[in-house]
């Protein structure tokens, strides 16, 4: 593996884009560095996490005392020292002190892009850390921020509190209004009582975000509130940890509370609101982490092809080899720039007194849950296909293609699944006819780029959706619901395509090689031409 930030030029360029100049050469030196501890020490600590040094459950002490403890191996620490200390959480909230000034979620992002090469698994723990420190600086009271805060945000300047977010409980899961685990009202402190069942990062976390019902709230999801619960000596026991088919790194445990110490945060009945925004943070996280997979797998393909020979040749010399390797490259460069280009919405309406619209807000939402379907299902594709241009040793454990694969298949699953995702589009379509404002957005797009053979099939495709969704409309709701990820799918589409064509025209640097992805893309997407485009703009694509 090479280093993950100089050997990827579209991560560059996005970054070149859109950061200021003295952010984006501090960004690029320090991804630099980051890209080669990604590719050599964390990649060498990933390996050994996942086969030899699994997170274990020390249930007991010697005198049979239940401690609950969650053992790492001292690669797993190191790896934790070095990512957080990188900002990859703190300088979205706190000054980067080289540049005076705050850092933001797109370099945050990019430096979880770069680490998900090499350990998914770890990214898991770092998302929820984001996610708890987006709660605690937005919605927790001074008292709170001034005690915890600072160690959530831990550059190396203080004692680091690694984050997490309970919320599935067993008889509910994605149900989560059948949450039952209830908080008791104590003299300026709640009590914590119950059983979170699949919880993330437990026995690492320094503090964990909990939804709980109040005692006497109401049922369903109105009734749940969020609450601080730090975890260290505060009565919580781990029943057990998952045995888990992949991201072995982060311990996920049967979490039970015996009347732990917990803090409000925000207002009572707000609970799963933040909670939802924290959703949507680790969703976008979840896309992230599938398209650093995406760019590993396809590396780890690419290099094998040019190094393998078969019958006297080189494998990259073979057409349809050739065909497989520049169509992922085509798909995972659009769908990291889709990613980025939703990343930038993002910050601006995830950040305190946002001046972002409610359409924006909205528009948000909808591409988080359309790119994170999509971003998940093609990252197990792509491990598909490095391991089938490996032949049998893509199946063999010395090589790192059966752990991608092992480690892929869970965000299709992480932070909701595509039917779930489905029904958040059907939500949003209902509620803020999110369907007419994306359409609207993205026949904005192409108005400002060129009528060609490149955006006619995107027009074609937007008036198909347009006449799906007018025909599905008729159905009854029973029906509707079989819909709602074909019609995600469509969108994501539409969405990748329009990114890919305005990639061309956002900046005259490499256009050539830009308007053959976007060629490709659309055949790709839409079949538009029979040509043999992946062989005719190999060179171009792949080796350029």
């Amino acid at each position: 593996m090479n280093n993950a930030y100089t050997s990827d030029k579209k991560i560059q360029d996005i970054l070149h884009q859109n950061l200021p100049a003295d952010f984006y050469k501090y960004a690029d030196q320090q991804l630099t560095k980051f890209g080669n501890r990604v590719a050599t020490d964390i990649d060498e600590r990933a390996a050994h996490t996942d086969r030899e040094g699994q997170p274990r459950l020390i249930k007991y002490d010697k005198m049979g005392n239940d401690i609950s403890h969650v053992w790492v191996n001292e690669g797993y620490k190191q790896t934790v020292k070095e990512t957080y200390e990188t900002g990859i959480v703190g300088y979205v909230h706190k000054e980067i002190p080289e540049l005076g000034h705050q850092g933001n979620y797109l370099y945050s992002f990019a430096q979880g892009y770069l680490l998900s090469q090499a350990e998914p698994g770890f990214y898991c723990p770092v998302t929820l850390t984001m996610a708890t420190a987006y709660l605690t600086d937005h919605y927790a009271d001074e008292k709170l921020k001034e005690e915890f805060l600072p160690h959530v945000l831990a550059t190396g300047d203080t004692e680091l509190y690694e984050g997490a977010t309970f919320l599935t409980e067993r008889q509910g899961g994605s149900d989560v209004g059948a949450n039952e685990v209830e908080a008791i009202e104590e003299d300026g402190y709640y009590t914590i009582h119950g059983e979170k069942y699949f919880a993330s990062n437990a026995g690492m976390c320094g503090v964990a975000m909990v939804l709980a019902r109040i005692k006497g709230a109401e049922s369903g999801t109105k009734g749940l509130s969020l609450f601080l619960v730090p975890w260290k000596d505060n009565n919580i026991t781990i029943r057990r940890l998952k045995d888990k088919l992949g991201v072995r790194a982060v311990p996920s445990a049967e979490v039970e509370f015996h009347g732990a110490k917990g803090y409000l945060v925000g207002d009572a009945d707000q609970g799963f609101k933040y909670m939802m925004e924290a959703l949507n943070l680790s969703r976008v996280c979840n896309a992230v982490a599938s398209v650093g997979i995406m760019r590993r797998a396809y590396t780890e393909a690419k290099d094998y092809a040019f190094d393998r020979e078969a019958f006297g040749k080189k494998l990259a010399s073979y057409p349809m080899v050739q065909e497989t390797l520049a169509q992922l490259a085509v798909k995972q460069e659009v769908e990291l720039s889709a990613t980025f280009a939703v990343i930038k919405l993002f910050d601006k309406v995830m950040q305190k007194n946002s001046t972002a619209t409610a359409e924006e807000q909205a528009l948000l939402r909808l591409y988080i849950a359309i790119l994170k379907k999509e971003t998940a299902e093609q990252s197990i594709h792509f491990c598909h296909e490095a391991i089938e241009m490996h032949g049998g040793n893509g199946y063999i454990e010395d090589f790192v293609t059966p752990r991608l694969l092992r480690d892929a298949q869970v965000l299709t699953v992480w932070e909701g699944t595509a039917n779930i995702l489905g029904l958040e589009v059907l939500r949003l379509m209902k509620k803020f006819k999110i369907h007419h404002i994306f359409i609207r957005e993205m026949k904005a797009y192409l108005q400002d780029l060129p009528n060609d053979e490149l955006t006619t099939p995107i027009y074609d495709a937007i008036s198909e959706l347009e006449i799906f969704i007018k025909k599905i409309q008729y159905y009854d709701e029973n029906q509707q619901l079989m819909y709602p990820k074909k019609i995600a799918k469509k969108m994501s589409d539409i969405f990748e395509s329009v990114i890919a064509v305005k990639d061309i025209y956002e900046t005259n640097k490499g256009q050539p090689r830009r308007k053959a992805i976007a060629k490709l893309f659309l055949q790709m997407t839409y079949k538009t031409t029979e040509e043999p485009l992946p062989v005719e703009f190999f060179d171009l694509i792949v080796t350029e």
